[in-house]
């Protein structure tokens, strides 16, 4: 089944691989403490602690399989006039922000991100609902597509 959102001659630039790791690590922790505490609970004698082990197994194991393909979802274009963003697999959001309206780019860099060689671009414009996060980027490709939106927004509003 082709994507019948897609523009035909352009091609999706994918964040990177790593970026699976990056949110499997996150799910094991987040998810993980949840189970250690229920676990305790349970050996403590609380029964009602399977309401609480079961779901948090559930989710993480869902999460686990879902997590792969969630992030293969995400990719953007740079297009003449604008940056295209995409992410989602069951509910897809497809945002156009145009390039002369980019007011802030932004590069964030957690610890594990760091550790893996990540970053997260983020750009908003005067519209708080199109604020843009692309979360894992290789390093060297966040700064590079920063400076790149950077100076064609700056081109762009000296047009207006």
């Amino acid at each position: 089944m082709t994507d019948q959102l897609d523009v035909p001659e352009v091609t999706w630039r994918r964040i990177s691989p790593k970026f699976i790791v990056s949110e499997m690590l996150s799910n094991l922790v987040f998810y993980g403490v949840g189970l250690v505490v229920g676990v305790v609970f349970l050996v403590i004698g609380w029964d009602w602690a399977w309401w609480v082990v079961v779901p948090i197994a559930v989710i993480l194991v869902v999460s686990l399989i879902v997590t792969p393909r969630r992030v293969r979802a995400f990719g953007y274009q740079l297009r003449e006039d604008d940056l295209v963003f995409r992410r989602g697999i069951m509910f897809l959001r497809i945002v156009a922000v145009p390039y002369g309206r980019m007011q802030l780019v932004d590069i964030n860099r957690g610890p594990l991100s760091r550790a893996l060689g990540l970053s997260e671009l983020k750009f908003v414009t005067a519209a708080a609902s199109t604020a843009i996060t692309i979360p894992g980027l290789p390093a060297e490709d966040a700064e590079e597509l920063r400076d790149h939106l950077v100076a064609v927004a700056e081109s762009r509003r000296a047009g207006l």
